[in-house]
């Protein structure tokens, strides 16, 4: 075997755990509901994901600094695609989404989200120029009609055109617009500075923004009085921070490093499987039959992603 086969066989070994890795990281944003309960008694939404991005900075200002060097390759560009990241997918997405919830109709909202992966595809495809394989619209409805399972079941919602066209509806689709772009954004960063950097910078960035929001938002900070409640409130805090906030982030990143935008928003949908299981063991909410095809639809479509990117990176013998 040749270095030039050796050095395609390697990089095939680490094509297929990069998917997995952007699944497991989308899949650790589905326990945030644990953590955040006890968190909502106390503090609001606003207030959390601040005190999170504190934390979370304090962990990752030393990485950035021990990759300090890889801010000179950063150009104009990349720091528009840091801001759309940081400020655009961690910080206006997140209000845009909560504030649709609260003004509009909610199946239409959540019908809406079930956009973000085709916002991801056309801007991969646009900013990215990803070529996409003729069996990839095939996929994309079988985990489009996987999440509706997930999410509707084998009713359709009773909707009117009125319900699209409402001020709820418009903030939910910019937050789907949102979220898709920084899946792209982040694999365009991914080919200047390494993963750690962009998490690190994803992270610092968005904290400025979030003290600006929390200081409009003018709410009274109101901690529990009670030492063991406090204990609750700061070891909750640590773990929402710690495991959805930077250890997804860095599955995710690392594996969004090594495959195409378009891929990876598919790979995010493990986040609403993880939500669903979610659900029914900590809060006792029974998962349906439909909902257990929704499941098995997705996850059949992860895998046939996976085996796809696999014959794809298959090497090709010398002569």
């Amino acid at each position: 075997m040749n270095d030039m086969t050796a050095s395609t066989v390697s990089k095939n070994k680490r094509i297929k755990p990069a998917f997995w890795f952007v699944v497991l990281g989308s899949a650790l944003w589905g326990v945030d509901p644990l953590f955040r309960i006890i968190l909502l008694d106390s503090l609001t939404s606003t207030q959390i994901v601040l005190l999170e991005h504190v934390i979370l900075v304090l962990f990752m200002a030393p990485v950035l600094w021990k990759h300090r060097t890889q801010l000179k390759q950063l150009r104009l560009r990349h720091v528009g695609a840091l801001l759309f990241i940081s400020w655009g997918g961690s910080a206006f997405a997140t209000i845009l989404f909560t504030k649709g919830l609260e003004l509009g109709n909610l199946n239409a909202v959540l019908l809406l989200q079930k956009l973000q992966p085709l916002f991801a595809i056309v801007l991969a495809r646009w900013l990215l120029k990803e070529m996409l394989p003729k069996s990839f619209g095939s996929l994309f409805l079988l985990a489009i009609a996987g999440t509706y399972l997930l999410t509707f079941g084998w009713t359709l919602p009773s909707l009117q055109m009125s319900d699209f066209i409402q001020y709820g509806s418009l903030l939910s689709l910019g937050a789907a617009l949102l979220w898709g772009g920084s899946t792209v954004m982040g694999r365009y960063l991914l080919g200047a500075v390494n993963y750690e950097t962009v998490t690190s910078l994803r992270f610092i960035l968005a904290l400025p923004i979030l003290l600006a929001f929390t200081l409009t938002e003018r709410q009274i900070w109101s901690l529990p009085s009670g030492g063991l409640d406090v204990s609750l409130v700061i070891l909750n805090l640590l773990l929402q921070a710690l495991l959805p906030g930077l250890l997804s982030l860095l599955l995710y990143y690392k594996g969004l490093s090594r495959i195409k935008a378009s891929y990876a928003t598919l790979a995010e949908l493990s986040f609403p499987m993880v939500g669903v299981l979610i659900n029914w063991i900590a809060f006792q909410q029974v998962i349906t039959v439909t909902q257990l095809i929704g499941f098995m639809l997705i996850w059949l479509t992860l895998l046939l992603i996976s085996r796809q990117q696999e014959r794809t990176a298959q090497p090709v013998s010398a002569p």
